[in-house]
């Protein structure tokens, strides 16, 4: 099928989400689609599924104008969308979420466990998508998992995919695999449009790519003759550099040890088990991992939102494994939180307010209960200059921010912290090319000016890219420790999948 979008206008009170966007995908073929956050992809790909009514514009189907009323006439019309969240239910077998909504049923609308099972295995063998259709979805790798959502929608007769962020979660190993299933796709036919902001892999496995930027199209791309400079240009509409630019690091004394340390949840399920490793002044320590494997509550111990089990931690010279979240903070620990808008930051508040938000009570911001206005007004003009926040308007409210300006903003807050140690938990997620430039630059700063920096991220490129030590997180354990400029991503991936190298 080939697939058209002609003039496609959707606009929100305030905000022009698509400005009369015409591209076409082509039957057999990749269409990447790529541009920073709140560029329109989203919107656009919302509006052929069906979930909004374009203002303006057609949609057509091999030369058919289609008009979708619901996500169930987009799906009629076989169009399927895999999502970056996967919409799987845990505790269901995975033919139970395959033909969930269509279930296939006998005499007296009985559902047909042994047709489902068939109609899963059939596609699974035709599409070369390797699945057991009676493991439970819980107990199955998200590559695994995804092989579950692109069965789903070719179960209900999509020959046009939409893939968005498709290699977000996945190892390097099983991005390796799902561009295997792609190149399957494609040549039996299917019309795929991958949303991505990996231009490397926009690059590899795209045949056309289109490139928005502010709800237009600013530009298309060949892949055989593109760099991912030139791509990146386009999103952000200026030069961009790519790599970052660090010297050798100079590590110093140790700042940040912990010794097994374990933590439980309430059921007495381990999420961190015997975690031991140092992060010394002048370094970049990495920590590499799928989500969900124990990650987000190694930056929690670390920074005392939640309690360990066992174990110690040290932070320069000194147990702080009972202190408080403010305590820490108070004796020298800064923190990104991986989530900016429930954790980082609080929107109805201004950019001011949010820039002192973890130190209004202190001095020079406060004077016993009074805060000193002109004081936080001048720091927070001084910070949003410094850290390059747009717009530098002080009474904004932080939700009203972009995401890489809202990052930005969070960053200037800890980072203007003359601290030994910074915890940055998925520092650029969600936000564009330049943000993120901009973001890495300052994290090299400060491990030149001789502080301690542990960076969590599951970007694999953003933890080579940065770190001077990886640390490879499986199963809430440390499963490796490597040499960030002798290691690889395949090998880095392995352990990440819980292999050994």
């Amino acid at each position: 099928m080939e697939l058209q979008l002609k003039g496609i206008t959707k606009q929100f009170p305030g905000v022009l989400a698509n400005d009369d966007v015409t591209l076409t995908a082509r039957s057999g073929k990749v269409l990447a689609l790529i541009g920073e956050n709140g560029a329109g992809k989203s919107t656009l790909m919302n509006v052929l599924s069906g979930l909004y009514h374009p203002d303006a514009g057609e949609i057509i189907i091999d030369g058919q104008v289609q008009k979708f009323d619901d996500p169930g006439d987009a799906i009629k019309a076989g169009i399927g969308m895999v999502h970056q969240h996967f919409m799987l239910v845990p505790v269901f077998s995975v033919w139970e979420n395959v033909v969930l909504g269509i279930e296939p049923t006998r005499a007296g609308g009985v559902l047909s466990r042994k047709e489902a099972r068939r109609e899963v295995k059939e596609i699974s063998e035709r599409f070369g998508l390797a699945v057991d259709p009676d493991v439970l979805v819980e107990d199955i790798p998200v590559g695994i998992q995804q092989r579950v959502e692109i069965i789903k929608v070719l179960l209900r007769g999509a020959k046009i995919l939409v893939f968005d962020e498709p290699t977000a979660v996945l190892t390097p190993q099983e991005v390796e695999e799902f561009f295997g299933i792609v190149a399957e796709l494609k040549g039996r036919g299917a019309t795929i449009i991958f949303i991505t902001h990996k231009l490397k892999e926009a690059l590899a496995i795209a045949d056309d790519i289109t490139v928005l930027r502010g709800g237009k199209v600013v530009g298309h791309a060949d892949p055989a003759t593109a760099t991912p400079e030139d791509l990146a240009a386009m999103m952000v509409g200026r030069d961009i550099e790519l790599v970052v630019e660090k010297s050798e690091a100079e590590p110093g004394a140790g700042v940040l040890e912990l010794a097994d340390v374990t933590m439980l949840d309430d059921y007495g399920r381990a999420l961190l088990k015997d975690i031991s490793f140092s992060v010394r002044a002048g370094e970049i320590v990495g920590v590499a991992g799928i989500q969900g494997n124990g990650q987000t509550e190694l930056v929690e111990a670390i920074t005392g939102l939640l309690p360990i089990s066992r174990g110690r931690i040290t932070f320069e010279g000194k147990d702080i494994t009972r202190y408080s979240p403010r305590d820490r903070h108070t004796a020298g620990i800064a923190h990104v939180p991986e989530d900016r808008n429930h954790m980082g930051m609080i929107g109805s508040f201004s950019v001011a307010e949010n820039l002192v938000l973890d130190s209004y009570y202190a001095q020079p911001f406060s004077r016993g209960i009074r805060l000193q206005g002109d004081v936080i007004r001048d720091s927070a003009e001084a910070l949003v200059e410094q850290f390059d926040v747009r717009p530098p308007i002080i009474s904004n409210t932080g939700g009203a921010l972009s995401g890489g300006n809202a990052q930005k903003m969070i960053v200037a807050r800890e980072f203007s912290r003359d601290v030994p140690l910074v915890v940055c938990a998925q520092p650029t997620r969600g936000i564009d090319v330049g943000s993120i430039e901009y973001i890495h630059e300052q994290i090299v700063k400060k491990r030149d000016e001789g502080k301690a920096i542990l960076i969590v991220s599951t970007e694999l490129d953003e933890i080579f890219a940065l770190s001077d030590r990886i640390l490879v997180m499986y199963d809430g354990r440390i499963v490796a420790e490597l040499k960030a400029s002798e290691a690889t991503p395949t090998e880095v991936g392995l352990y990440m999948a819980g292999r050994a190298a």
